[in-house]
């Protein structure tokens, strides 16, 4: 079954039961970026620790990332400023990765890459994110993004026949991710 909840993750998380087939793929807060917006706080991947899921986790060029990892991917955002991010693989193989795709921050970016700007100020590119899912899960299982903005996870894993679970606190991105995931597929 695949669904968003609107909800703070830290409390939705327990009353959660997560398949095993579970793929986490998430773009969580940064301590370096929209902290206020995003309201990040020292601790906020704290319940990842325990969960035995693979996981692929979005984080920073900047700042340190606060769990244990397998490996560090790279997404090459293919522009001068803040030219990267780190995606740090936890639970899951050894190996590293580099992924390009062009950062969505405008109507102009995402038309350029064939995507749609979602006026979320950290938005995906839905290609970077269908790579990561068709490389890291198979088809039928389901992966959960406990902080899914305006769902570009969700869409990318609904595109690839995976089910999905994501979590957003926002309710604004849980309509906008609503509105996504209604879409046909775009390519």
């Amino acid at each position: 079954m695949s669904k968003i909840i609107l909800g703070d993750c830290l409390e939705v998380m327990g009353g959660l039961d997560l398949p095993d087939n579970t793929v986490i793929i998430t773009d969580p807060p940064y301590p370096d970026y929209y902290v206020d917006e995003y309201k990040y706080f020292d601790g906020v991947l704290d319940f990842l620790k325990g969960l035995p899921y693979r996981q692929l986790i979005f984080w920073s060029a900047k700042a340190d990332f606060p769990l244990g990892y397998t490996a560090v991917h790279i997404w090459d955002k293919k522009v001068p400023t803040t030219p990267y991010e780190r995606i740090f693989e936890r639970n899951g193989k050894t190996h590293y990765r580099l992924f390009s795709g062009y950062l969505i921050n405008s109507t102009v970016a995402a038309n350029y890459s064939g995507d749609i700007f979602n006026e979320h100020p950290s938005q995906k590119p839905i290609r970077l994110m269908r790579k990561l899912v068709a490389e890291f899960s198979n088809e039928g299982d389901t992966i959960f993004d406990p902080f899914a903005g305006s769902g570009t996870t969700l869409k990318a894993a609904k595109d690839l026949n995976r089910k999905y679970i994501g979590i957003e606190i926002n309710p604004d991105y849980v309509k906008i991710a609503q509105d996504r995931l209604k879409q046909e597929l775009l390519l």
